[in-house]
């Protein structure tokens, strides 16, 4: 069985830079590997969904499932969720069999200066409902594997401190 590896954190903390970033390194080891995130899924298969606290507890359930599915059949998956709150997280934990989540910690300032959609501005002025760490609740993680900060660390920094913390923690990969 493979593992998933969750990044959680706030909107532009830079989950989605460091997933594709894992899944490169992982591909150029030929680690079968594929990347879930967060908009694609809500542009696709979990289109359906809002983001009131039932849709993204029902989001993060669907992944989780396809995740560990997926993790079952030999493929390692890499996800990049908000996944705002703990009792989200506890989806994940409770439905996946093997993961390893990465708390991506920045402050919401910075996450602001580094927003090029312009959402924290939209939320702000209230065109945007329900936007986590504005009008919607982001917990701090209580449960997470790793933490690294984007607003100190860059982006090849995290890799390896990501990759060293696997590695210490034994976690093994087959080849796809």
């Amino acid at each position: 069985m493979q593992t998933t590896f969750w990044f959680t954190g706030l909107p532009c903390s830079g989950k989605t830079t460091l997933a594709k970033a894992l899944d490169r390194e992982f591909k150029q080891n030929d680690y079968c590997s594929i990347h879930l995130d967060g908009d694609d899924v809500r542009n696709t298969i979990n289109k359906d969904l809002g983001f009131s606290e039932e849709d993204r507890s029902e989001n993060i359930r669907r992944v989780s499932s396809f995740a560990q599915l997926l993790n079952e059949k030999g493929i390692n998956v890499i996800a990049s969720f908000v996944s705002p709150t703990n009792k989200i997280r506890e989806i994940i934990a409770g439905t996946i069999s093997h993961l390893f989540i990465i708390y991506v910690k920045c402050s919401i300032e910075e996450c602001e200066k580094r927003d090029i959609k312009g959402m924290y501005r939209l939320a702000r002025e209230g065109k945007i409902k329900n936007f986590t760490g504005i009008s919607s609740l982001f917990e701090e993680p209580e449960n997470y594997d790793f933490i690294v900060d984007t607003e100190i660390l860059g982006i090849d920094k995290c890799i390896k401190l990501i990759l060293q913390e696997i590695d210490k923690k034994g976690i093994t990969f087959s080849n796809g």
